[in-house]
């Protein structure tokens, strides 16, 4: 008996090309996916990731006494586990379509599908992160009193926050291609911003960009540093509209109330993510225009794809929110 075809009209092979290829596309909006730490899950495996922290021992600050072997530590660990969810869409095309249009149509809804798929989880991703709870605002004590921007003062609050529970910089990411793989980095913890908080950035104190980075290579989306912070821009960070205070100077969807720009500030394993890299993170669904019930003159085929997703915050105090406005 024939194996079951679970990519439609499409053999495994070639599916897992077009992973690659819809994924070339969208990488450039995988901001989140650089910096979690990864749980790569197989295909037909479990819908709960499992992420595992190793936890710090105590201080062995009692000395040692000659010829008596100490008690020794025990090591304990943290498992936070989060549940996997299914997204995915598809694309109707006609035969007509297929066989009259100038330009290679499967190609190209395969490219428009893999952005579609980037930006939708990483939109999932960032509204799992910036529920966190390690919190600060730019002014007042909550996010209605928020209508001032990103200062230096600010960004030190969060660092200093960061480095009092000893979280770690981000020394490595998972690299920029449609491969899944870890490339090293200069050593920083992360901010990222939505692209109206761009302006704040650069005008800040000992701003450095990018193009004064010398042997350091700037990500894609990256704006520069301000001291030990490397900036990130999305259009997927967004703020929640007129949520502030009056204002006459910074952004306002509404013309009033201040628009609040969630800050995050990132150390190493502050949140897990389950990889969109690699050929096993996408399913691709291609059924070609065919005669079949319903359809007997084989006028429409579809092309989509989905995936099994989550993110989850792995240690809140290495997380950092900070709730801003942007200059108009």
């Amino acid at each position: 008996m024939a194996s079951t075809q679970v990519y439609g009209d499409i053999t495994p092979r070639t599916a897992a090309f077009a992973v690659v290829k819809m994924l070339t596309r969208g990488v450039p909006y995988l901001i989140l996916e650089k910096f979690g730490q990864t749980y790569v899950l197989p295909n037909k495996s479990t819908k709960v990731a499992k992420f595992r922290r190793y936890n710090a021992l105590a201080l062995a600050t009692t000395p040692l006494v000659e010829g008596v072997t100490p008690t020794g530590k025990k090591v304990t660990v943290t498992d936070v586990t989060a549940t996997l969810e299914q997204y995915g869409d598809y694309v109707p095309f006609s035969d007509v379509i297929e066989d009259t249009h100038e330009d290679p149509y499967l190609a190209q809804l395969s490219e428009v599908l893999g952005e579609q798929a980037a930006q939708t989880i990483e939109t999932v991703r960032w509204n799992i992160l910036k529920a966190g709870t390690n919190l600060y605002y730019a002014n007042g004590s909550g996010r209605s009193d928020v209508n001032t921007p990103l200062t230096l003062a600010l960004q030190r609050k969060a660092t200093r926050a960061l480095k009092r529970q000893n979280a770690r910089y981000i020394t490595s990411v998972v690299a920029s291609t449609a491969a899944f793989r870890t490339e090293p980095v200069e050593a920083a913890f992360i901010g990222l911003v939505h692209t109206d908080v761009e302006n704040d950035i650069r005008n800040i104190s000992g701003f450095i960009s990018t193009k004064q980075y010398g042997t350091v290579t700037p990500w894609e989306n990256e704006i520069g540093a301000v001291e030990d912070v490397r900036y990130l821009r999305s259009t997927i960070f967004t703020a929640f509209a007129n949520a502030g205070a009056a204002t006459s100077t910074m952004i306002s969807t509404g013309g009033s109330l201040a628009d609040v720009y969630p800050v995050l500030f990132l150390a190493k394993d502050a949140y897990g993510i389950v990889p969109l890299k690699g050929a096993d993170s996408l399913s691709i669904m291609v059924v070609n225009p065919k005669p079949v019930s319903g359809d007997p003159l084989g006028q429409r085929g579809t092309a989509g794809w989905k995936t099994m997703q989550t993110a989850v915050i792995l240690n809140d105090l290495w997380l950092v929110r900070v709730e801003v406005a942007a200059t108009n």
